[in-house]
């Protein structure tokens, strides 16, 4: 790092000899030379740099933000700060990463609903499921846009889950309910309607002897496990069939609806007992793996053959939620009764102990969410009515949403892009443009 001295005797800025690298494609390289710029630029100073140079290989080009890693953690100090505080030497070229900064580029309007938006699913891009503290599930093509509403609980919904959306246009939905039961749906994604269209379930779920927290499907859709306050988690068939080589014990029932159409029930298939207090949250990513959050402090993971719980977690908080994603499909989140969202590698030993914990929230977690391409990237929501972007490689957040006003009930991705979340201000609300590598 050098100093000089400048023509009225005053100590010139300190620099240092940088050069910059990327995985991104052209347009976005710049020439793989060293500079020597200013040791106190801080990131905006970084991406002032970075576009010039890109701009001075062409002319047309836009200047957009930049994050920067070195040694491969998020650069968010000043330089030269940021050198002091992870012990590198800046007196060798300082090789620093450039990527495209995550940034929020629109807000939607709000999709209204009657009461408290408390479930959500993105993970169709065709369309947005909600459930609603009104008993009923909406489906939504795009902001304001509801298509179908999902008629039938006698109770508030506090998940939704797409089971099989593959393919065809028809799709599978289910959702859980404080009523005790949960529901499946079928409806026609490409239906064009003047006006939403009013669906009931085709098959009502009952073995629960609580209200059910949480939904989750198995990744082929033709099961699906789900979490109660009666401490327990039941696995569900999917399918229509109700004929006596069928493992559900299924019965017909006739409602009263107007085509006088019938509706299955079924039974649950077995039962995961274990967790000694309410089930709040239930992921299933692989056929014989489920994991399972609860407010008894832990994360257990299922062997759904044998019907065990193969290892815990214990954290010391009731457990709100859960998701698996990041590195190898491997690191468990979880979020519950304090600010702090914690990241477990179960793949390490002494596993109680998180590898990750981010505590910029000010109330308790409600939700959160790996991004299903990248490994780095993780949302979360909370009851302070902020959603923060996460990424691994720096303690701070990328963004923070504040767009509802009260609490942040659910949260998730859609199209890759796109965070969708619900709250006590009975609105959805869709926020665009996130740029994700």
């Amino acid at each position: 790092m050098g100093t000089g001295m400048d023509m009225d005797g005053d100590v010139e800025e300190r620099r240092v000899q940088v050069r910059f690298i990327t995985k991104l494609k052209p347009p976005f390289k710049v020439p793989n030379t060293s500079i020597a710029i200013p040791a106190n630029l801080t990131r905006l100073g970084l991406s002032t740099i970075v576009n010039s140079l890109l701009k001075a290989g062409d002319d047309e080009w836009e200047s957009q933000p930049f994050d920067f890693l070195i040694d491969g953690e998020l650069v968010r100090l000043p330089l030269e700060q940021f050198l002091l505080a992870k012990g590198i030497s800046a007196e060798k070229v300082l090789e620093i990463e450039y990527t495209r900064a995550v940034v929020l580029q629109k807000e939607d309007e709000p999709s209204l609903h009657d009461d408290w938006v408390s479930a959500v699913d993105g993970s169709c891009p065709r369309f947005i499921l909600t459930g609603c503290y009104d008993n009923l599930g909406r489906v939504w093509k795009a902001a304001g846009e509801c298509t179908h509403i999902l008629e039938g609980h006698s109770g508030a919904i506090t998940s939704v889950s797409v089971v099989n959306s593959e393919g065809t246009d028809s799709v599978t939905v289910a959702t859980a309910s404080k009523d005790e039961t949960l529901r499946l749906w079928k409806f026609d994604t490409e239906e064009h309607l003047d006006q939403p269209s009013k669906i009931r379930a085709f098959k009502i779920l009952r073995g629960h002897n609580a209200s059910v927290q949480s939904v989750a499907a198995e990744a082929s859709g033709s099961m699906i496990c789900s979490g109660s306050w009666d401490c327990t988690i039941n696995l569900w068939r999917t399918n229509e069939s109700d004929t006596e080589g069928d493992l559900v014990s299924i019965k017909k029932r006739k409602v009263k609806n107007k085509a006088g159409e019938s509706q299955l029930e079924g039974e649950a298939l077995s039962t995961l007992v274990g967790h000694t207090q309410c089930v709040s949250s239930v992921y299933w990513p692989e056929p014989n793996t489920i994991y399972s959050a609860s407010w008894d402090h832990s994360v257990r993971r299922w062997d759904v053959e044998m019907g065990k719980d193969l290892s815990n977690i214990f954290c010391g908080k009731a457990l709100h939620c859960l998701h698996v994603g990041g590195e190898g499909s491997a690191l468990i989140a979880a979020g519950g009764s304090d600010p702090i969202l914690r990241v477990w590698d179960p793949r390490k030993p002494g596993t109680s102990a998180p590898i990750y914990q981010f505590s910029s929230h000010n109330s308790w977690i409600s939700a959160c969410k790996w991004h299903s391409k990248s490994s780095f990237h993780l949302l979360s929501a909370s009851y302070d009515g902020k959603l923060m972007l996460w990424d691994l490689r720096t303690a701070w957040p990328l963004a923070i949403i504040d767009s509802h006003e009260d609490k942040v009930l659910c949260a998730d991705w859609w199209k890759g892009d796109s965070v969708i979340s619900g709250g006590v201000d009975s609105k959805l609300r869709i926020s665009s443009g996130v740029s994700v590598q």
